[in-house]
């Protein structure tokens, strides 16, 4: 394995971690009165508790966290915050539909993560066992933040069908 790509690799995953540990913060709170509320809430903790795992295989793996990826992941969670949401201040329905898009796609770039860490799991010594529940974990994630989004963009684009769930999720955004 080559040591210095390995290296590169996890650290923009790191970045990607930090960002999406933000993200789903954001959304928790921001949603947190949805009928997705507690659900949101369970994944932005997930997510935190991944990162940090993430750091520990890096230790364990003998890869050293750069701050200065770490700095981007952050910065690039709140350059959300420019894009422009149809309105000049303020949050809008579509805003939840594009953060939670851009959730969903953090984890699912988190499970080619665990994905790719299985593959060589044996040969580096990691524990194949705690990979496939990580990756086991993102699947259900993946699957909570799909819900969400769904509702979310079925209450912003088609308002006229909104019901139960949809109805709640636009309410706060």
């Amino acid at each position: 394995m080559h040591r210095k790509l390995l290296g590169i690799y996890l650290n923009d995953h790191l970045a990607g971690a930090t960002a999406g540990e933000q993200l789903s913060r954001h959304i928790a709170e921001h949603l947190r009165r949805s009928p997705y509320g507690g659900e949101l809430l369970r994944v932005a903790h997930e997510i935190a508790q991944d990162r940090q795992t993430l750091l520990e295989l890096m230790d364990d793996l003998g890869v050293p966290e750069r701050r200065h990826k770490v700095y981007a992941g952050r910065l690039a969670e709140k350059a959300r915050l420019v894009k422009l949401n149809g309105r000049l201040r303020g949050r809008s329905a579509l805003s939840s539909v594009t953060e939670l898009e851009t959730l969903r796609l953090g984890i699912e770039g988190k499970m080619l993560l665990w994905q790719t860490l299985l593959q060589f799991a044996l040969a580096k010594e990691l524990d194949e066992t705690r990979l496939k529940a990580l990756l086991e974990r993102a699947r259900h994630q993946a699957a909570a933040v799909e819900s969400a989004r769904r509702d979310a963009a079925v209450a912003t684009f088609a308002p006229a069908r909104r019901r139960g769930p949809a109805r709640l999720l636009s309410a706060r955004a």
